[in-house]
């Protein structure tokens, strides 16, 4: 299981697939987004919503946009878990309580995917196919949109301030984008061995000359749109550690490419939208080496062993599926973690001290390497300019990015939105922590049961996902909490990111001079990788230092 062979082929095998698929696929999302012309479909949606596909939107009308269809998608969802038992297919499930309800609707509609319930023993069918699933594909369609509305920003000269339409960005995410692939991805999952019917649950025998209930269902439809949206919600408990999601090492690295597809294709695209493809490579390229960092340390963690219990085991296994291995369990945390995904083929919980703080890390980093969908790329273009600002004070300049100023205004937005995140987090951490609702929560004391504390609010503020599970979140409290830092953590960085965008539309392009910083080239690459780790570091250093920096060293 320790081979180091499987982990570099399965690593290059991956690395095939993306180098094959991003580029096509960054063209047609640049195509999308930018195509003046209307599916017949699209028409039909818009005229039965009222929407006009024409109307160019001011940044504070996309933003409306944003932040209604948002409050509609988490009102629809809390009726649904409340009035569960009264719709069909429920299979007999009682009607979620309302803090849960809330802490779920919350969850889908950031996509965000926290589950405080095991699905299998919650939910029914309808809600988990016509509830979750659904807005699986709206939530990733909006972080698509707006990553979208802040390239046009870039893009264009003297708009007034507008970025395009929301409705028309939404519904071609979905349509031309997430619907079709996840058509064809669910047909290779089915092919894989994944589940995929309208079954009840029914008794079966076991070799102990028990029963045991295997609950089936609409699975394989809701897990390729849970990795392809970023989303990671599972239909078990076990979220992609089960068989019937994910049933053996193929399926396994088929799910991690759906994870990375998109985000790393939204790179590329960006380039188009702005029209300098170089400006995507440096992006992308940023995004590539801090994931390719993050897998090696991940699974030369996992791998090594490090400690009293793996060393005396021989390997790291405990939380692990033998299925997967070491090498598979660290590829898919990488990945999850690294975007804003939160499914998980393996305990969290039961990482290696360092395995548990790269994944840590990776959520704290702002989930940029490279990111959800749509919510990635505008994290990296938020650090790029702050990147672009340091670097025009260096030469006693007004920093220029794409021939847009980076003015006070723009700086004071980026500002807000690289605090934002880090406040949901460290506040919501500390409240945790210093109330007895929050420390009822906790399994374990010291470090590590600081860093399941850290970890569930880093997951919720970042709008992961996925959890180090020792911790009992099921309660009022942190349902609550952890559903108004999802919320937060969703929508504060979008009010920030289209004011930004609206912003930049307002401007005229300047010409570039000899003080400008190429934005394209691997010194900015560098530079830009750099920021994001010294940010990161100058904010959470201190509480990674108590957490699981101490439980490493102990």
């Amino acid at each position: 299981m320790s081979s180091t062979l499987p982990a570099l082929l399965q690593v290059a095998a991956l690395g095939l697939l993306l180098a094959l698929t991003v580029p096509p696929l960054a063209r047609y999302l640049a195509h999308v987004y930018s195509s003046p012309r209307h599916l017949a479909g699209e028409r039909l949606v818009y005229r039965l919503a009222g929407v006009d596909p024409g109307a160019d939107q001011h940044w504070r009308t996309y933003l409306t946009s944003v932040l209604g269809f948002s409050l509609v998608g988490v009102l629809a969802l809390y009726a649904f878990g409340r009035l569960q038992q009264h719709l069909p297919l429920s299979l007999g499930m009682s009607a979620l309580p309302a803090d849960g309800a809330f802490n779920t609707a919350v969850s889908f509609v950031t996509n965000t995917n926290w589950q405080w319930y095991s699905g299998e023993a919650a939910l029914g069918h309808l809600m988990q196919m016509s509830g979750l699933t659904v807005q699986n594909f709206v939530s990733a369609a909006v972080g698509m949109a707006v990553a979208v509305a802040l390239a046009r920003g870039l893009a264009r000269t003297s708009a007034e301030g507008r970025v395009g339409n929301f409705w028309v960005d939404l519904v071609r995410g979905v349509v031309r984008v997430l619907l079709p692939i996840s058509v064809v991805g669910a047909v290779v999952l089915v092919a894989l061995g994944v589940v995929q019917n309208f079954d009840a649950p029914h008794l079966v025998g076991t070799l102990a000359d028990g029963s045991q209930s295997l609950t089936g269902g609409p699975v394989a439809s809701q897990e390729v749109i849970k990795e392809l949206g970023t989303n990671g919600g599972g239909f078990y408990n076990a979220n992609s550690a089960h068989p019937f999601e994910n049933p053996n090492a193929l399926s396994n690295l088929f799910e991690i490419y759906l994870i990375l597809l998109v985000p790393l294709a939204m790179a590329l695209a960006f380039g188009r939208i702005v029209g300098d493809r170089r400006q995507g490579r440096a992006v992308l390229a940023v995004m590539s080496i801090l994931l390719v960092a993050s897998i090696g340390l991940l699974t030369w963690a996992e791998m090594a062993a490090p400690g009293s219990a793996p060393g005396a085991a021989g390997a790291a296994m405990e939380g692990k599926e033998v299925r997967f291995g070491e090498a598979g369990s660290a590829l898919f945390a990488a990945a999850t973690t690294g975007t804003s995904t939160g499914a998980v083929n393996a305990m969290h919980d039961s990482l290696t001290a360092p395995g548990g703080l790269v994944t840590l890390f990776n959520m704290l980093l702002g989930e940029i390497a490279p990111g959800g969908v749509g919510s990635g790329l505008y994290g990296m273009l938020m650090l790029a300019a702050v990147t672009v600002f340091l670097s025009g004070l260096m030469v006693g300049r007004t920093p220029e990015w794409l021939g847009k100023k980076i003015g006070q205004r723009e700086m004071t937005l980026v500002a807000l939105y690289v605090l934002a995140t880090p406040a949901v987090v460290l506040v919501g951490a500390a409240l945790a922590i210093s109330l007895d609702a929050g420390l009822a929560g906790q399994q374990e004391s010291g470090p590590h049961g600081l860093s399941e504390v850290l970890y569930a609010v880093a997951s919720a503020g970042n709008n992961n996902g996925s959890a180090f599970a020792g911790l009992m979140t099921g309660t009022p409290f942190y349902n609550t909490l952890l559903g108004l830092c999802m919320l937060a953590g969703r929508f504060l960085p979008i009010v920030f990111v289209l004011a930004l965008a609206g912003r930049f539309a307002t401007q005229q392009r300047v010409p570039s001079g000899a003080g400008t910083l190429p934005t394209h080239k691997p010194l900015f690459v560098v530079l830009l990788t750099g920021v994001a780790l010294v940010v990161v570091g100058l904010t959470f250093v201190p509480v990674l230092a108590l957490a699981p920096i101490a439980e490493a060293l102990q």
